[in-house]
């Protein structure tokens, strides 16, 4: 039953925003947290003459945000304007594939030793001008 204040235009949008997600990665999981990270960068791994046929509009729209350069999973979801879920499933099957190279984040840098580095200045303080 309907709401007859509801025009049958407004149902079906309403309906098509529940649907697509799941339409767009064909139903597959969510990959692991560790292999696709909001940090992840992501890159192209091959060139516009290589790339199948066969790839969904969405898929397509990713493989040509990544081919400049290096995108995080985060700035690739915002310029595709789809859920980062959609995006994770979408990178991680055009990885499988073999489209895209994923870079694991830098990991944080050690906090250097601070006796060593006042050693080192003191020593710089010392040479002869």
């Amino acid at each position: 039953m309907t709401d007859p204040g509801r025009t049958e235009p407004e149902i079906e949008t309403e309906a098509a925003a529940l649907v697509r997600p799941y339409v767009i990665t064909r139903g597959r999981d969510l990959p692991d947290e560790d292999k696709l990270s909001l940090i992840t960068l992501v890159t192209t791994a091959t060139d516009e003459r290589q790339r199948p046929q066969r790839l969904s509009p969405e898929e397509r729209q990713v493989l040509e945000m990544c081919a400049n350069g290096y995108l995080s999973v985060a700035e690739i979801a915002a310029h595709s304007q789809l859920p980062l879920g959609v995006v994770k499933v979408l990178l991680s099957s055009l990885t499988e594939g073999g489209y895209l190279l994923t870079r694991a984040p830098v990991p944080a840098a050690r906090l250097a030793n601070r006796t060593l580095l006042q050693e080192v200045l003191d020593g710089l303080k010392a040479l002869p001008v």
